[in-house]
């Protein structure tokens, strides 16, 4: 298939009005998606659920989460792995034949420095990395390999071994890089990260082989892949931004599968019977963040009034069916210490508590403030309810939509009063969130945090700090889930931010497409057919 063709067939995605349309290309699988959040492809940056999604698909990584239980593991690039005795030493012994999609030989060697280029740009991913005790200093004797086909991972402390595999292993950040291509195309010293900006260069299943911001995405089958070879030659993505467009184009049969479709959306199709939806509890929690660098949300009583706005039933009922379930622990369901459901979230609509909270914090007449929001679906009438309240107690919330591009800038800058936005840990434990939403290493505005949503609301807390790395090395895990269920009950009370949903993935399906499989952690192109 040319270029030519690929912009083709990519383009019957857009089309929305015409009486009918051709079927997609049967060897091709065709999403609408709103993917105005792609800002780059280097892993060593990526921060956004869409990019990660779509480049989980076109990256390996070392491990992979197990489709039927997302809190076990199964071989990645990785075949097997052995456990030193004292947990500090994770040895990777590679799988045969892997090649770069030019069918250049990949080794551990390339893998390595993969790695240790993430740490060694400091970009939000690195954290990944770093807090498990690796450092720009240590890095490359850290993470070595001692042949072509064995990686070695050296720690500083005896962290979880499972914690490690999910939160390193199979992120991202484990992905093996072209390093010869990315040292050719290097400029002024930054291992190739300006050509990751628009390409992909690793060891996968499908390589990127378009993307055009605002429009779409091309994914092409890698010919030399080590796996098994993906069961369709293409992933075509298109831009839509409208959840009404979404819903048009996978009724018409114009695309195969819808994935932003608003609750309204979803419940049309499901009665419909004709395009099947379906759904995946996901570790991805929508919230309302405050910015501690500002006079009214750095006191912590008014960001509990806050909390009191939020109409979780009536918002479970209305706008989130579909979407997801009322959640205000920052620790997802499912996972490794979490609160049950109830425990979890122990708040409901009270107006009256809301205005005596805010009359003990000094504002008994109430303030202004603003929060801006994206272009999810549910953003809008979420917000707009909580304003709505918000004016009966004297709070005059001003809201201001935007591009979901533009609203991680000005979060990611501190450049805002309050916000509504998702944030999705990578691993199902407690710690993942804990590690993000409440650690924060370093508040100074120079440190640039930007992948800890903690550093992004200003907050900083030693003791909340201590007792997120107290709970990450307890080796007793009943002990260590008693500790973050008290560290959830607390940051429920005092936290940088108000969580209201743990959000399902949720999608619209043509009766075309076979096998779609996912599970909270990934989503398997390569698993789906015609």
């Amino acid at each position: 298939m040319t270029m030519k063709t690929l912009t083709a067939a990519i383009a019957l995605a857009a089309g929305c009005c015409a009486a009918s349309q051709a079927a997609t290309p049967p060897d091709s699988l065709v999403m609408a998606w709103n993917i105005d959040a792609i800002s780059t492809w280097d892993p060593a940056q990526i921060g956004e659920v869409v990019t990660s999604e779509i480049y989980s698909n076109t990256c390996d990584t070392l491990v992979d989460f197990r489709v039927s239980d997302e809190t076990q593991l199964d071989p990645g690039m990785g075949k097997s792995w052995d456990v030193s005795a004292d947990r500090k030493t994770i040895t990777f012994h590679l799988q045969d034949n892997l090649k770069f999609a030019d069918g250049s030989p990949a080794t551990a060697g390339d893998l390595a420095w993969s790695m240790q280029r993430v740490v060694k740009l400091g970009y939000g991913n690195a954290a990944a990395i770093k807090e498990y005790g690796f450092s720009k200093e240590n890095v490359d004797n850290r993470i070595t390999a001692p042949d072509d086909k064995t990686l070695v991972m050296s720690f500083d402390k005896a962290y979880p071994t499972n914690l490690v595999l999910q939160a390193i292993a199979a992120n991202n950040v484990s992905s093996l890089l072209d390093r010869k291509l990315l040292e050719k195309q290097a400029v002024d010293g930054d291992l190739g990260h300006k050509y990751l900006s628009t390409h992909t260069a690793c060891v996968g299943p499908y390589q990127l082989v378009r993307w055009n911001a605002g429009e779409g995405v091309v994914l092409q089958a890698s010919p030399n892949y080590w796996g098994k070879p993906p069961l369709l030659k293409r992933i075509l993505i298109r831009h839509v931004a409208e959840t009404g467009t979404q819903r048009l184009l996978v009724t018409q049969g114009d695309v195969d599968i819808a994935r932003d479709l608003s609750a309204d959306d979803l419940k049309t199709l499901d009665e419909g019977g004709k395009v099947k939806v379906e759904k995946v509890l996901k570790p991805q929690l929508f919230f309302w963040t405050y910015n501690n660098e500002d006079p009214i949300f750095k006191n912590e009583k008014v960001r509990l009034a806050m909390r009191y706005l939020i109409d979780y039933d009536g918002l479970g009922n209305s706008v989130m069916p579909y979407l997801g379930v009322p959640r205000a622990s920052f620790v997802q369901q499912g996972a490794f210490g979490a609160l049950d459901a109830k425990q979890g979230q122990p708040f409901h609509l009270d107006l009256d508590k809301a205005k005596q909270l805010l009359t003990e914090a000094g504002y008994p007449n109430g303030f202004s403030a603003s929060v801006l929001f994206g272009t999810l679906p549910h953003s809008a009438p979420i917000a707009q309810s909580i304003q709505q309240n918000a004016a009966k107690i004297g709070v005059k919330l001003n809201l201001e939509r935007m591009a979901n591009a533009q609203l991680f800038s000005r979060v990611r800058g501190r450049e805002f009063q309050s916000a509504m936005m998702a944030w999705q840990t990578s691993v199902p434990d407690a710690y993942g969130n804990a590690s993000r939403l409440v650690y924060n290493p370093d508040n100074s505005k120079e440190a640039r945090a930007t992948q800890y949503p903690s550093w992004r609301a200003a907050y900083f807390d030693p003791q909340m700090n201590q007792k997120v790395e107290t709970a990450l090395l307890e080796p007793d895990d009943s002990k260590r889930s008693a500790l973050y269920a008290d560290l959830q009950k607390e940051q429920m009370q005092k936290g940088p931010m108000a969580i209201m949903f743990q959000m399902y993935n949720s999608a619209g399906i043509n009766a075309v497409v076979k096998n779609w499989t996912w599970n909270g952690f990934r989503v398997w192109y390569g698993d789906a057919s015609k």
